[in-house]
C-alpha cells in the first residue's frame, strides 16, 4: 500500500508539473499590427522598470533592445537584454521575449 502511494503522488507530480509547460506551446502570435505591438512593449517594459534603448527594424523583424533601470538603488542599469517582433503573413509573433514580459503584453493585446 505505501508503493502506491508513492507511486500515486508521484505521478500526480508529474502531470502538475508538464502541465504548463505543455500549455505553453510555441511562440506567441497576435492579429494586430506591427505598430500597436511596438507601443504596447514599450509600455509594458516601461511599466515593469525597463528603460527602453532602441528599436531596430532588420526586413521584416522589429528588435526591441531594453535593460534594466537603476530603481533607485544606485547599483547601475543591467546589461543590454533584446526581444523580438516577427511580422508573419498577417499577425505578429515575440521571439526570445521572457515569459513574465510576455503575460503582459499578452494581456494588454487581448483588450479592445
Amino acid at each position: 500500500m505505501p508503493k502506491l502511494r508513492i507511486l500515486v503522488s508521484i505521478v500526480v507530480g508529474l502531470l502538475l508539473t508538464g502541465t504548463p509547460l505543455f500549455a505553453q506551446g510555441g511562440p506567441k502570435k497576435y492579429k494586430v499590427s506591427t505598430d500597436r505591438a511596438i507601443v504596447v512593449t514599450r509600455e509594458v517594459l516601461v511599466r515593469q522598470g525597463f528603460e527602453v534603448i532602441r528599436i531596430e527594424q532588420r526586413d521584416a523583424d522589429r528588435i526591441v533592445w531594453y535593460r534594466q533601470g537603476n530603481r533607485g538603488r544606485g547599483k547601475g542599469k543591467g546589461p543590454p537584454l533584446k526581444l523580438v517582433i516577427r511580422r508573419d503573413v498577417d499577425r505578429v509573433i515575440f521571439v526570445d521575449t521572457p515569459p513574465a514580459i510576455l503575460v503582459d503584453i499578452d494581456v494588454r493585446l487581448r483588450l479592445p
